[in-house]
């Protein structure tokens, strides 16, 4: 499969995407439901921003923002800051993750900001989107960057009267660069830069659940506890006829590739929830029918 073809495959950049469309909101600016209510294949989270977008604006209806942790800190925060009462719709798994119900914090610092529910950036991030030119931290974590990132693209693209760039998912895309070298030479080389790649860099035995939990503690308080999920989602495909049972679209990706990578192919019928991918990629299934 040539390198090239297989982009067809990758969703569009999720945590990019939701930071456009929350800077939209703020601005009231349109762009994001013009580009996305009508595109095929998106990820669940983006479906929700879509959605939340239309509830935004509507001051008594309910904010549904599905299963992002991402875009319900961002609303939850310009709610407060906007003084305005908003009830949010979570649903599955964002039912039951740490999530700071405090509207005090929209006055902490930055510094600060990065301390809360196991050292998540979002919320630091909720508070870049505000400032006009927002002067980065020290050392900044990967996804708080991407902020900064985001709020100068947005600016600049909106002073020429442009609109933002779509972007293709990085942190799939640069997986899956690693997956198909490793196909190629017959052993995996990938270096994890931040949380979302540890599931994949541990299924690979790249990165231990000790380097992960030291790296990046927010993976205790994703989708599911990572470090655990990933676990025993191991164990299970290790123990031939059992069913992996993990609802988290990283653990399902990372542990169905290595399956890809070892030749195990019964691994596909024994995973229970295989819709859980659409969270991130829907064409995940494709995408390793097409590899394969």
């Amino acid at each position: 499969m040539e390198k090239h073809h297989y982009t067809v495959f990758l969703p569009p950049d999720k945590s990019w995407t939701i930071r456009m469309g929350v800077l939209d909101l703020l601005n009231k600016k349109p762009d994001t439901l013009r580009l996305l209510e009508k595109a095929p294949n998106l990820p669940t989270d983006l479906t929700a921003l879509v959605r939340a977008s239309k509830d935004w604006v509507e001051p008594r209806r309910p904010i549904h923002v599905g299963e992002s942790g991402t875009l319900y800190r961002f609303l939850l925060f310009a709610s407060w800051k906007l003084g305005t009462e908003r009830t949010f719709v979570v649903e599955r798994s964002l039912r039951h993750r740490k999530i700071t119900l405090d509207p005090a914090i929209v006055t902490w610092s930055i510094k600060d900001l990065l301390k809360l529910d196991n050292e998540t950036s979002q919320w630091a991030s909720a508070a870049v989107l505000w400032e006009k030119d927002p002067d980065p931290v020290a050392d900044p974590p990967p996804k708080l960057t991407l902020t900064y990132e985001a709020v100068r693209h947005w600016r600049a693209r909106r002073e020429k009267g442009e609109c933002w760039d779509i972007r293709l998912d990085a942190t799939i895309q640069k997986q899956m660069e690693a997956l198909l070298k490793g196909l190629e030479e017959r052993r995996m080389s990938f270096t994890p830069h931040h949380s979302e790649d540890y599931c994949f860099a541990r299924a690979f035995n790249l990165v231990s659940p000790g380097e992960g939990i030291m790296l990046w503690p927010s993976l205790q308080s994703h989708e599911s506890n990572r470090i655990m999920e990933m676990e025993s989602g191991l164990t299970q495909y290790m123990h031939r006829g059992e069913t992996i049972t993990s609802q988290d679209h990283r653990v399902i990706q990372a542990i169905t590739l290595k399956a890809l990578m070892e030749g195990k192919k019964d691994v596909l019928g024994r995973i229970r929830h295989k819709n859980c991918v659409l969270k991130s990629w829907p064409l995940f299934w494709e995408f390793l029918r097409e590899v394969s």
